[in-house]
């Protein structure tokens, strides 16, 4: 499985973004996928993960803000970001997961302006 991450960029506090991971391979329904992020500075922490039943859990920092889905027909998952922080600044990474499969995307950075 490879995973492609996109839809970083700059936005002002308050605003929205959507990420996109698309991954490679067959097996995209049976994966748990997952959102991370990583600020400068600080560890890499679960922001939201989404099962392969649609089970979503989120990062209490980003509950109510941020939705995490997927679509089994286009092996993709999504990371909606709305109210936008400063402190949400920082490189998305998603991760797809499924026994001892653990693979990681490149990363998008996000920035958030005060």
């Amino acid at each position: 499985v490879q995973l492609q991450a996109s839809g970083g960029g700059l936005v002002q506090a308050g605003g929205s973004l959507k990420l996109s991971c698309a991954a490679s391979g067959t097996i995209f329904r049976l994966l748990t996928m997952a959102w991370y992020r990583q600020a400068p500075g600080k560890q890499r922490e679960l922001v939201a993960s989404i099962s392969s039943g649609y089970r979503s859990n989120y990062a209490d920092s980003v509950k109510g803000r941020f939705t995490i889905s997927r679509d089994n027909a286009k092996s993709t998952v999504y990371l909606r970001m709305n109210s936008l922080k400063p402190e949400d600044t920082a490189v998305y990474y998603c991760n797809a997961a499924l026994r001892s499969l653990d693979e990681w995307g490149q990363g998008t950075l996000v920035t958030v302006s005060s």
